[in-house]
């Protein structure tokens, strides 16, 4: 089933979510990939505040190339999200309300997105290009000095993702092994 969606996801929003809808977000969502998460972990724990509000908001785990002239964004495809599963249950504690990338979470990641009743959206590896037509602006918004790596804020309009875990923890890939097997 194909949903639309605006930021900010709420919980409300998150409930409706099912693993395999298909979703096009629009409203604003933020790049952080490894080096982000990882400076954002550091800070919070020696007290320092998150560079951005992250309740309810949308970390899509992407480091865009730079845009040519005359274009908002380069090629802007999704990142391995695992990368960033060492981070992720803090950021979720802290109101994270879902995440952008590829690949399987870890059971931990998977437990945490249960408790604080966040998804797991998937974006397609290797249509950065396509991704990007769905950007209609961006701008460095913390950590300018990590390059691309930098926390961007992104305004999309009709963003394309599949739910690949909700918030109960249905997991599309378990789910498709699944139904492979049952052919």
């Amino acid at each position: 089933m194909e949903k639309r969606i605006t930021t900010p996801i709420t919980k409300d929003k998150v409930k409706d979510l099912k693993a395999g809808d298909s979703v096009l977000i629009t409203g604003v969502i933020y790049t952080a990939r490894d080096a982000a998460h990882e400076r954002m972990t550091k800070n919070y724990k020696e007290g320092i505040p998150f560079p951005i509000d992250l309740t309810d908001n949308v970390i899509y785990y992407a480091g865009p190339c730079p845009a040519k002239p005359g274009e908002v964004i380069g090629s802007c495809g999704p990142t391995t999200s695992g990368r960033m599963d060492a981070y992720t249950p803090m950021l979720l504690d802290n109101g994270l309300g879902a995440m952008i990338g590829k690949g399987a979470r870890s059971s931990e990641v998977v437990e945490s997105m249960k408790r604080n009743c966040v998804v797991y959206l998937g974006a397609i590896g290797g249509a950065g290009a396509l991704i990007a037509e769905s950007i209609k602006s961006a701008e460095v918004v913390a950590y300018d000095d990590l390059g691309t790596e930098a926390i961007r804020k992104l305004y999309v309009e009709d963003f394309p993702a599949v739910v690949l875990i909700d918030c109960e923890g249905n997991n599309l890939y378990d789910i498709g092994q699944t139904e492979y097997r049952e052919i």
